[in-house]
């Protein structure tokens, strides 16, 4: 009977290890893990209006002109800011289910779609689920009809005040923006309209994954059933969350998202080479992933950049020219998915300006090919073809203000990237664990023996054997 029994246990644990084993593999191995997205903001990048002039143009089909670009980058995703009817800037949606009219039809937005499936490009829409705009068609019936309305309950409204708009009531708007009509996220009304939208896209456009706008205002009960809707809606569908300090594991976890915006690593990336102080990027590398066990994100890919539509790009944000290639290179060599920002892989500059993001979202005829775009895409392929890079834990195994070289492994793939910020070469002294190397980036072979010597404004991706 003992016999039997312990028999039944292990076998029981046997399933439940693999069961386990499987569901590590599973999201190990999810496709935008392995990904270098493009993000590309549609309004901007098609030279659309900046307010809604109720014109049908077919804008959208210019990125189909973009694919091959796209691609040489590296890339195989791409990340679209709003696409969806808005009044303004996009993030201000009038209707959810209908691709903007000055980007054309949901028909042309299908055909772009449909080429980029062709070209093996998976697609993320951005989710803006936190508000809408004021033209949006519900909180339009609230204007009209008031306490009457069958959608007042849809947004967080007070019919015993009034509004900067003098609507006769007062209702709540995203951090003070009043054009921004926060959505009640606890209606089951809203929860599931929200829901048919995403259904509809999918079946509609086959999209890969969204990007949740201001994903740390999101009601949490809300991001677990949204979650659940979705791992039910498609196979590998990949979420990833807007949030900017804090903790992103509140966003971030098996119950709700599998990504956030890692904005840390953005500031500690560029500041780091303008200060000329690597350790202010290695202190929050190690904090993220490092080898001890407290440390926050290990295991986890969360979504990196260097720029995007909100902040200044990175040829303006950085000091020294010759430090453009390396941030590239830190970026695609750190834990995460590396995102690459329209028009910022040819060195385009754009500060942010008073009360206006439209300079950080310009309109290009065509894109743009030099010595950096070429760079990147070394950096894009040798991230895509690396299962260290794309997966790995991360170590610090040297560091000083200028020098930084790190290590990056998965099972017995390791990678060791070395980045030199000085203009004078450097000779480093470290254990490697490891006689020679191939650079993923360059093809040459590296001895490690008596160390190693760092070529002025260099990064090495070392991949050790």
């Amino acid at each position: 009977m003992v016999f039997k029994l312990i028999i039944i246990i292990t076998y029981r644990l046997t399933i439940v290890v693999i069961a386990i084993k499987y569901d590590v593999e599973k999201r190990t191995m999810m496709w935008a893990y392995k990904s270098v997205f493009y993000q590309i903001y549609p309004l901007g990048f098609c030279g659309a209006p900046q307010v809604n002039d109720g014109l049908c143009v077919p804008r959208i089909k210019k990125v189909s002109a973009w694919i091959d670009h796209i691609k040489s980058c590296g890339c195989d995703a791409i990340y679209f800011s709003p696409v969806f009817e808005s009044d303004s800037h996009g993030y201000d949606t009038r209707d959810y289910a209908k691709i903007d009219c000055r980007l054309g039809t949901n028909a042309d937005f299908s055909d772009v779609c449909l080429n980029l499936h062709k070209n093996g490009i998976k697609i993320v829409l951005d989710a803006v689920f936190n508000h809408v705009g004021r033209g949006f068609w519900a909180f339009q019936d609230v204007i009209k009809n008031l306490e009457n309305s069958s959608y007042k309950d849809w947004f967080e409204i007070h019919f015993d005040g009034d509004s900067n708009y003098h609507d006769g009531f007062w209702y709540e708007g995203w951090e003070g923006h009043f054009e921004l009509v926060k959505l009640n996220l606890r209606n089951e009304e809203v929860i599931q309209y929200l829901f048919g939208c995403i259904q509809s896209w999918v079946k509609e456009f086959d999209i890969d994954g969204l990007r949740l706008d201001v994903a740390y205002c999101l009601d949490r009960d809300f991001l677990q059933r949204f979650r659940a809707y979705c791992d039910n809606l498609k196979s590998e569908f990949f979420l990833v969350g807007e949030i900017l300090g804090d903790d992103y594991n509140q966003i971030m976890n098996e119950k709700m998202l599998h990504s956030a915006t890692n904005y840390e690593c953005y500031k500690g990336i560029y500041s780091s080479f303008n200060s000329m102080n690597m350790f202010e990027i290695a202190h929050s590398l190690s904090r993220q992933f490092g080898p001890e066990d407290w440390t926050l994100y290990k295991g986890k890919h969360l979504f990196n950049f260097v720029d995007n539509h909100d902040v200044a790009r990175i040829a303006t944000s950085i000091t020294n020219e010759a430090h453009l290639p390396l941030v590239y290179a830190m970026l695609f060599s750190i834990p995460g998915i590396p995102c690459i920002y329209y028009g910022s892989e040819w060195a385009v500059q754009g500060a942010k300006e008073s009360g206006s993001d439209a300079s950080l979202r310009p309109c290009f005829e065509k894109p743009e090919c030099n010595e950096l775009t070429k760079y990147i895409a070394d950096c894009a392929n040798a991230h895509k073809n690396s299962k260290a890079l794309c997966y790995g834990d991360f170590k610090t195994l040297f560091l000083t203000n200028k020098q930084f070289i790190f290590e990056r492994s998965f099972g017995d793939n390791r990678v060791l990237v070395a980045i030199n910020a000085h203009s004078e070469p450097f000779f480093a002294q470290f254990n490697a664990n490891a006689g020679r190397a191939r650079d993923l980036l360059t093809g040459k072979m590296h001895d490690f023996g008596g160390g190693s010597e760092l070529p002025p404004y260099s990064a090495q991706y070392w991949e050790v054997f």
